[in-house]
């Protein structure tokens, strides 16, 4: 258990957004246009938290870099096509809210692209909560440690100081490899068993507990939390 707590790094997809069935509907999509062999959504829901590049590798083991480009292409076309943006999870924004008010520095680790994240920041409003961000096209892809080292790097935090909250194996992984205590969440991609072969510090089962759970570790103020309005008097 750490003994304090400064930064709180997010992944963002399964864990503080609801995108599994955007994804999912982007990948088979990017599939079809291909006429490629066929994967079911099982699979492609099983590669999401990694690098676009890297999730395509793992569906498609040995394939060039054109046909890579080809998928990268097509996908990015259907997802940024959707009719219909993926919504935050219920207590997301709220939660993030709170603990920025709080004190704490927070920052997203994420398998989605510059441009992608960027949308949907704008799409939510939530830049302003964010002291940084890292996407997988612009370091190594999950479970490397690489993007974690670099936020803990820019922020002169040390990883002992650091959480990591996600939904998949790569989150805990990543984590573990850079010294980060994981945080996992039941609600996203990877089952709880899965999850728990890597020993993380809690599983959530609503994002919002993660602010209890701080605070009954004595890592949150509870003096610090929002207070109920006083009621009406009679």
């Amino acid at each position: 258990m750490p003994q304090s707590v400064k930064l709180i790094v997010f992944d963002w997809d399964g864990t503080l957004m609801d995108s599994e069935t955007q994804i999912v509907h982007s990948l088979l999509n990017a599939i079809a246009d291909l006429g490629v062999a066929s994967r079911n959504a099982d699979q492609c829901r099983d590669i999401i938290g990694l690098g676009l590049r890297e999730a395509i590798q793992a569906l498609y083991p040995g394939e060039n870099e054109a046909f890579t480009a080809r998928f990268v292409e097509r996908y990015r076309h259907h997802w940024f096509a959707s009719a219909q943006d993926s919504d935050l999870f219920p207590g997301a924004r709220e939660t993030l809210e709170v603990l920025h008010e709080a004190g704490f520095t927070l920052a997203v680790a994420t398998g989605k692209g510059r441009v992608g994240l960027d949308r949907v920041l704008q799409h939510t409003r939530m830049h302003a909560l964010f002291a940084t961000t890292r996407c997988a096209d612009e370091s190594r892809s999950k479970p490397h440690p690489q993007m974690l080292e670099e936020i803990l790097r820019q922020l002169r935090i040390e990883p002992a100081q650091a959480l990591m909250v996600g939904d998949t194996e790569y989150d805990m992984r990543m984590a573990r490899q850079a010294g980060v205590h994981p945080v996992a969440v039941s609600y996203g991609v990877h089952e709880r068993q899965r999850l728990a072969r890597f020993d993380p510090l809690v599983c959530l089962d609503n994002i919002s507990e993660l602010i209890d759970w701080l605070a009954e570790h004595s890592l949150l103020n509870a003096d610090l939390l929002p207070q109920p309005p006083l009621a009406a008097a009679d």
